[in-house]
């Protein structure tokens, strides 16, 4: 075993402490040991995944931070082939989050959420992604084919914005 040292935000902590505390654990180290693990596991299953996903990546971050929006931004444009739409949320004075709804290559998705996750200012991001429905096109009954191309998503959220303005 070996011991390692590490600041943390008392909040974090706090929080931490606290889900410990709910789930019954007797000793800090364990819990941090079996959330490692757990970020260990998760990080080969995401990495496993191939192909062509459609899929949403949440960030929040610290509007406060300088420059954290720009280059939010700028990794979004450098991205547009695989980004659909995005949204922007005012959580708190100092939070916002970006929904992002991406479309391609898990690859350049995958690297797409690596980036921002790297950004200082963002405190989280999470990418949550699924087939992107080009194998539903082949079972039978689920058939959904037209001439033209279009986004039901954008269509969805310009009629949704359209009744709440």
């Amino acid at each position: 075993m070996m011991r390692i040292s590490m600041s943390l935000p008392k909040k974090l902590l706090a929080e931490f402490d606290e889900v410990l505390k709910d789930r019954g654990y007797q000793s800090r180290s364990k819990g941090i040991r079996d959330a490692l693990s757990d970020y260990i596991l998760r990080y080969p299953w995401m990495n496993e995944m191939e192909g062509n996903r459609v899929g949403v990546i949440t960030v929040i971050y610290d509007h406060h931070f300088t420059g954290v929006m720009e280059n939010l931004a700028d990794i979004q444009h450098d991205c547009m082939e695989e980004i659909n739409a995005s949204m922007h949320i005012h959580m708190t004075h100092k939070y916002c989050m970006e929904v992002i709804v991406v479309n391609g290559n898990v690859t350049h998705i995958r690297e797409l959420a690596e980036r921002m996750m790297r950004l200082k200012g963002v405190e989280h991001v999470k990418l949550t992604s699924t087939a992107n429905g080009e194998s539903l096109d082949r079972e039978p009954g689920l058939e959904h084919s037209h001439s033209h191309s279009h986004s039901h998503l954008i269509f969805f959220l310009k009629n949704f914005f359209f009744l709440f303005s």
